[in-house]
């Protein structure tokens, strides 16, 4: 079964949630492609909309949005794209990243709120965190 970390960036506070995602939610993610939009109470987040803006897969390569597909790819990086291995001028670096699809291989997916819901995620994760400190 898949697991997935699912980090939440709220672009009005600055602030980012992490919720781990696992059985029937988690595949609801398996196929989704970078810039995709998902359901917020996939992840618990009722009301709220989430785009898909990238991730990485077990080992730590990152989703690349111009590839297709879920597979590993080589690619050629000639300037400073944004990848963790930034180039000086003039350098070039041949690394591996995966395609914009979401697949079991995934662990870690990159979202950002499109849509707000009625209640801010704050709220929403200090509920939670008090119903599971209640029931141990």
């Amino acid at each position: 079964m898949a697991e997935f970390q699912v980090v939440v960036g709220d672009p009005d506070t600055g602030n980012s949630y992490q919720f781990t995602v696992e059985g029937k939610e988690a595949n609801r993610f398996i196929g989704k492609e970078i810039g995709d939009e998902v359901e917020g109470k996939l992840i618990g987040l009722d009301g709220y909309t989430l785009l898909l803006t990238g991730g990485s897969d077990i080992i730590g390569r990152q989703l690349n949005k111009e590839i297709k597909g879920s597979a590993p790819r080589k690619i050629l990086i000639t300037d400073k794209s944004g990848h963790k291995n930034s180039l000086r001028s003039g350098e070039r670096k041949r690394i591996i990243v995966r395609g914009r699809e979401i697949s079991e291989q995934t662990s870690q997916i990159n979202t950002v709120v499109s849509t707000k819901g009625k209640i801010s995620i704050e709220d929403l994760v200090n509920s939670t965190e008090e119903i599971e400190e209640e029931s141990d």
